[in-house]
């Protein structure tokens, strides 16, 4: 009898070390898939029987088990892409993937957008997130992604009320030009100097403005807004009109003293919003309790403009998107602006052991993983977002091999068990002959 049970001690190892090698292939085999985790066979003793020897209980082992597959979730190395939506985790946390029904978790960041443009993964499941409204302001749901249909609405060019609303104007007027009358017959010659803004409506509309300055006195200068007709509810295109207006005064030393707006109405066409009031600030003036210095300025030199800005914008489609350590994905408008339009959910587990691997790099949870913890990147145990990478696999090709060769000297020397236990049998046999 204790022959068999030999026999069946070298079996025991033999489908053992066949499923350690079934692993180590698999692991092997996946040592380029991005996100993949590899894994590790774990064994066990069986007992046969007790015995007792000499009045000593001692006990007979009757093989191996396999014990457990554990998955191995060390951070994998990462590789740098040209693709914005390819993403990394570093450290704890999976992306969440839902098909509608279920939903799935993968450390695979390699993402793109579908035909209808969600962020989804090569299998055509939704990248989850939390979603923000069209401001940039987060709605405190989550769902899924989708990067389609982004748009900045128009700004209109502000009335100055609030810092950096309006029309900003740096220039220095030179202090030695002649007194000119303006006349907006003329506006080119009857003014000493020009300069040109674009501003918009409430439609997002642009619309040139030239800035005329005309010296009134010794330090004493007009400014007018002047718009071509044809942008305007009942102008005459080709005629040149005046929208707004005001003056500016210098000190001796050639520092804004004052600047004043004596009328600001833009009445733009095609619907916008009429009497449009646009500020025009031309610098720090001293008597707004500024320097005089920062903006615009009267020096003995030639008339320069050093710069102009205003804070309107037309409407904006999305041109590319952005993804920080926080998982948030900015989007970037073909109008030059900037917001939020989504943010990366990652999911966290007690026991990352207990996932159920799914095959394409997705697992989802049991009872043995227990609830995911959702929550932004970077945030307690959650690991931060790589944009522009991937996490390759984590397995070590050496450790793999050599693993193989120990597992293929053992499973060898378990099948020469099977043989002598057979050589065995048969000189029992024999013995009757």
């Amino acid at each position: 009898m204790s022959i068999t049970t030999a026999l069946y001690t070298g079996i025991s190892g033999l489908q053992t070390l066949g499923n350690a090698l079934q692993v180590t292939g698999h692991n092997i085999a996946n040592a380029n898939t991005v996100g993949y985790k590899s894994s590790r066979t774990e064994f066990s003793d069986l007992l046969s029987q007790s015995i007792n020897i000499g009045g000593k209980t001692a006990q007979l082992g009757r093989g191996v088990r396999l014990d457990d597959v554990s998955r191995s979730f060390a951070q994998g190395s990462f590789q740098n892409t040209d693709s914005v939506m390819d993403m990394a985790i570093n450290g704890r946390g999976f992306f969440i993937l839902s098909d509608g029904v279920q939903t799935f978790y993968t450390r695979a960041g390699n993402f793109h957008t579908d035909e209808a443009g969600n962020l989804v993964n090569s299998n055509g499941l939704g990248v989850q997130g939390f979603l923000y409204d069209p401001t940039g302001q987060p709605t405190g749901t989550r769902g899924a992604i989708n990067l389609t249909n982004l748009i900045t609405p128009p700004h209109a060019t502000g009335d100055g009320a609030s810092a950096g609303s309006g029309v900003t104007i740096s220039a220095n007027l030179s202090s030695d030009a002649p007194v000119a009358a303006f006349d907006i017959a003329d506006p080119s010659g009857t003014s000493n100097y020009s300069t040109s803004a674009t501003v918009y409506d409430s439609l997002g509309a642009a619309h040139s403005v030239i800035l005329y300055f005309n010296k009134t006195a010794d330090s004493a200068w007009a400014w007018h807004a002047v718009i071509d007709g044809g942008d305007l509810t009942g102008g005459t295109a080709g005629t040149p009109q005046e929208c707004a207006t005001g003056t500016l005064t210098f000190d001796t030393s050639g520092a804004l003293q004052t600047q004043t707006t004596t009328s600001t109405d833009f009445d733009f066409g095609n619907g916008a919003v009429q009497n449009q009031a646009i500020g025009f600030r031309f610098g720090d003036a001293i008597g707004d309790g500024g320097t005089g210095l920062s903006g615009t300025t009267q020096f003995d030199g030639p008339y320069v403009t050093n710069y102009v800005t205003q804070d309107g914008y037309a409407t904006g489609n999305l041109q590319a998107i952005a993804i920080d350590r926080e998982g948030k994905i900015t989007g970037i408008f073909t109008n030059g602006r900037t917001r939020i339009v989504a943010q990366l959910a990652l999911a966290n587990f007690q026991n990352e052991q207990g996932l159920l691997a799914m095959g394409s790099n997705q697992f989802v949870e049991t009872v043995d993983s227990g609830q995911p913890t959702v929550s932004a990147p970077n945030v307690g145990a959650l690991g931060e977002v790589v944009g522009n990478s991937l996490e390759l696999s984590n397995v070590d090709l050496a450790t793999e091999f050599v693993t193989m060769i120990t597992t293929q000297r053992a499973f060898q020397a378990n099948s020469r068990t099977i043989t002598v236990g057979n050589d065995m049998m048969q000189d029992v046999v024999n013995l009757i002959r």
